[in-house]
């Protein structure tokens, strides 16, 4: 379903633009149809009245609770099963976050991804994207919305700036809270400035070797590392808002002695934070996650040299539920992928 589907639904049965943001608000911050102070059949039409019980409910199932995982950290993975049944994850971050799901599948195809195995299925809409934090709401506060959990939002762009839209208003989320994740769609750089919110921007690096990053991330658009920081550092100065560089470290293939010369090569002067992640172990797949002292070593020594760097855990690491993990279990068989990466130096 999208939002303004939804927003034509209410205007047929007589909402003006105060009942329909009302609606919207107690929705998307998961509060009944009935809270305020006001008897709503002294506010709203009959006809909307009427109708709110069945909407109320019509909402609830975009997104139910399928099952959730806690992590030590904090965090929870929920597997969330929409409408039609799909399924998609969804995840509580420590400190009043969330992720969530933008597409089911995605055709990106990252190499170290489960939710890649499977290719696009379908387009999560708008008010599916909202009704994952509606649910999360329920369950603890939200504060912040980060879309980096199952697809590529670029590949849903319309979808997806719907659901920042209405989150960034009515939703009341703070609009740097609202965090856009992308490998570097070059439709990202010209949309975004245009919304009336402007989310922050997360932008999947994970090497500075276009040759690398082409076999890491096969059917990404082709613009080089060089080129993704300039755009980013573009909507980094237009916005105030820092860009977040993701990395996920791969034990052997993107965290050598070139690689951090290379980051700092790229990332020195720029409004940017690197937030580094150690893989999250998938079964089937041919990488290892380096131990959390070697981790931990890049990000002391690209701090000392001037790079601002985030060391991250997976959430959902120590429940075997990243990248696709829960719904492919609950889903599919483990895909095996036999994938060759040349390494550094080769």
């Amino acid at each position: 379903m999208r939002i303004h589907t939804l927003r034509e639904r209410l205007r047929a049965l007589g909402a003006n633009p105060r009942h329909e943001q009302r609606v919207l608000r107690l929705w998307s911050q998961a509060l009944p149809q009935t809270s305020g102070r006001r008897q709503i059949e002294h506010f709203l039409p009959s006809a909307l009245v009427a109708e709110l019980p069945a909407i109320a409910d019509e909402l609830a199932a975009l997104a139910r609770l399928e099952s959730q995982h806690p992590g030590e950290d904090g965090s929870a993975r929920l597997l969330v099963k929409l409408g039609d049944g799909q399924m998609v994850e969804t995840v509580l971050l420590p400190r009043d976050g969330v992720c969530v799901s933008t597409q089911i599948g995605c055709a990106v195809g990252c190499v170290f991804c489960m939710t890649g195995t499977t290719g696009l299925i379908r387009q999560v809409g708008s008010a599916e994207i909202v009704a994952q934090v509606a649910l999360a709401r329920s369950l603890r506060p939200v504060k912040k919305v980060v879309f980096m959990g199952m697809g590529e939002p670029a590949h849903n762009l319309d979808n997806v700036l719907e659901a920042i839209d209405l989150l960034g208003t009515v939703g009341n989320i703070a609009h740097k809270n609202l965090v856009f994740s992308t490998v570097g769609d070059p439709r990202v750089f010209e949309a975004l400035p245009l919304g009336r919110v402007k989310p922050a921007l997360a932008l999947s690096l994970h090497t500075t070797r276009a040759d690398l990053r082409e076999q890491l991330l096969p059917r990404a658009p082709r613009l080089s590392p060089e080129a993704l920081v300039e755009a980013g550092e573009i909507y980094a100065r237009a916005t105030d808002y820092p860009i977040q560089y993701q990395w996920t470290l791969l034990d052997g293939i993107n965290d050598s002695d070139e690689e951090l010369d290379g980051i700092v090569r790229l990332l020195t002067g720029k409004y940017a934070i690197l937030n580094m992640i150690p893989f999250n172990s998938v079964e089937g797949m041919p990488y290892q996650r380096p131990s959390w002292e070697k981790a931990a070593d890049i990000a002391r020594r690209l701090h000392r040299r001037g790079i601002l760097t985030k060391l991250r855990q997976s959430a959902g690491q120590d429940v075997d539920g990243g990248c696709g993990q829960l719904r492919a279990r609950a889903s599919m068989p483990v895909v095996r992928r036999n994938i060759s990466i040349v390494p550094v130096g080769s």
